[in-house]
C-alpha cells in the first residue's frame, strides 16, 4: 500500500497515537503480503526491524515489534526480539533525502545475539520503508552474522517523487 492520504492517517494513528487496535487490520495485510511472496516454509523466525530507544520511549510502545509479534503467531513462527540493535545518534530518516537515508542508514546496526542468525531465514517487519535502506542495513548486519536468507516486509511504501 502507499504511504499516502488515508493509509497515512491510519498509520501515524497508530504509529503516534496509541491506536493499537489497528494492528490486527495491518497484521491481515502483512500477512497476505508475506505468503504471497515468500516460501513460509522456510523462514525461522520473525523479527522487528530495530528502532533506537529513544524513540521507543517517546513513543510509550515499539509499533514495529507489536506488528512483528502478531504477524509471528499469524504465520506460526516464533517472534525473536533483540537480535539486532540501532546504534546510538543515528538521525531520524524521515526527512532525509534518498542519498542522505543511504548514508545515515550504513552500518547502523549491530547484532545483538549472533548464534541466534547463523544459518537462519529470517523475516523483518517495520510499518514504513520509504529506500529500502535501512532494511538493506540491517539484512547487511544479519547476513555478515551468518544469516542464510533476510526477507522484509512493511506495511506501507512511501513513494518519492
Amino acid at each position: 500500500m502507499r504511504f499516502e492520504d488515508i493509509a497515512r492517517d491510519i498509520i501515524h494513528a497508530y504509529k503516534f497515537s496509541g491506536k493499537i487496535w489497528l494492528r490486527d487490520d495491518f497484521t491481515d495485510l502483512l500477512e497476505a503480503t508475506a505468503r504471497s511472496r515468500f516460501n513460509i516454509e522456510e523462514i525461522d523466525f520473525v523479527m522487528a526491524l530495530p528502532s533506537s530507544f529513544i524513540h521507543r520511549l517517546g513513543r510509550g510502545y515499539n509499533q514495529c515489534a507489536g506488528l512483528a509479534k502478531a504477524l509471528a503467531k499469524r504465520l506460526g513462527k516464533p517472534y525473536v526480539p533483540f537480535i539486532a540493535a540501532r546504534k546510538l545518534f543515528v538521525k531520524r530518516q524521515s526527512g532525509l533525502d534518498e542519498e542522505a537515508r543511504k548514508e545515515n542508514a550504513k552500518n547502523s546496526f549491530f547484532i545483538l545475539r549472533p548464534g541466534k542468525t547463523s544459518g537462519r531465514t529470517i523475516l523483518i517487519v517495520d510499518d514504513i520503508m520509504t529506500t529500502g535502506s535501512t532494511f538493506s542495513e540491517c539484512a547487511l548486519a544479519l547476513k555478515a552474522h551468518g544469516a542464510r536468507k533476510v526477507y522484509c516486509v512493511s506495511l506501507a511504501r512511501s513513494i518519492r517523487n
